[in-house]
């Protein structure tokens, strides 16, 4: 099998992945914040980094982000209930902070725009050690119109960082539609820093992975950071509980039909990569796995008072 085809499986697997972990935590939490219909521009992210480039992810799709930078599903589903077998041991929200031992940055002042000035200072310090680290920050478009993204673009853009900045544009900021949110894309955005802009079809995997690898492979040979807007759209409300009444079902509906996971399928069909029974058995195989996870993870024990001012606390001196 070539490079390419694996390639292709594996953004695939990880789309079922996250789609699967999505479902499953849905069930029994209705504050989760579902990526369905999102998973292309998860994948396509995050799939195919070095293990030195810092990724900064959208909070939906951040369990996803870290089960593909080498997380284990089972500590990463112990964390969203606080459980002592997480990289936590239960002392924060694993829902929106990624372990950073796999160069994961999390939200950890509960606000959204910070993760791209994060970001972009992780670039800074990929750039002063020279060794080609990238960094890549995910956003939603409700966040593109906070502060932080002009500030981040363009300390990026002045110093020239080796940094990627994709926006996860799901047509949706809570319950604002983005015609209400912003005029014009986001993604022309970027010649008023001087910098590349990138629009992709958010629900195509294998675009947004070119896209993505395109500008990580420039920003590593030092050309700066680049700005892309990948077109999706939310399928399911803002939380699983969310009836999202704010939309027509029609338009739903609509988005629903081009479904990333069945476009990608069709596409590996296509090339005769992968048959109908390899992929329902990818889909078992993937269902298997999620389900393993999550049952051990419920017989996880709760942190006590030993992880009060444990020695992983603090670094040491």
């Amino acid at each position: 099998m070539s490079e390419r085809d694996q390639s292709w499986l594996a953004l695939y697997r990880l789309m079922l992945v996250t789609r699967e972990s999505d479902r499953l935590i849905g069930s029994i939490d209705g504050h989760w914040h579902p990526a369905l219909g999102e998973e292309a521009v998860i994948a396509g992210c995050y799939h195919g980094l070095r293990a030195d480039d810092a990724v900064a992810p959208h909070y939906r799709g951040m369990l996803a982000a870290s089960y593909a930078r080498g997380a284990d599903l089972r500590r990463l589903f112990a964390g969203l209930e606080g459980k002592l077998t997480s990289y936590t041991r239960g002392r924060y929200r694993a829902d929106v902070c990624g372990p950073i031992e796999f160069g994961v940055i999390g939200l950890y002042s509960g606000a959204l725009g910070p993760t791209l000035e994060y970001a972009a200072g992780a670039a800074l310090a990929a750039k002063l050690d020279a060794k080609g680290a990238v960094a890549v920050a995910v956003f939603g478009d409700g966040t593109a119109s906070r502060g932080n993204f002009h500030e981040a673009l363009n300390l990026a853009a002045v110093l020239k960082l080796p940094a990627v900045f994709v926006c996860q544009n799901n047509q949706f900021a809570i319950s604002t539609a983005a015609e209400r949110e912003h005029g014009g894309t986001i993604v022309d955005r970027a010649p008023g820093y001087g910098i590349p802009g990138v629009s992709v079809d958010g629900n195509d995997v294998v675009a947004v992975s070119e896209a993505v690898q395109s500008a990580v492979g420039r920003a590593r040979a030092g050309g700066g950071a680049t700005l892309i807007e990948a077109l999706t759209y939310r399928v399911g409300g803002h939380m699983s509980a969310d009836p999202a009444t704010y939309r027509s079902s029609e338009e739903v509906q609509q988005w629903a039909r081009r479904d990333p996971i069945a476009l990608h399928e069709a596409r590996l069909a296509s090339q005769g990569i992968l048959d109908a029974s390899g992929a329902q058995r990818l889909r078992d195989e993937v269902a298997a796995e999620v389900a393993r996870a999550m049952a051990q993870e419920q017989d996880d024990p709760m942190p006590g008072a030993e992880v009060l001012g444990a020695d992983d606390v603090f670094a040491e001196a």
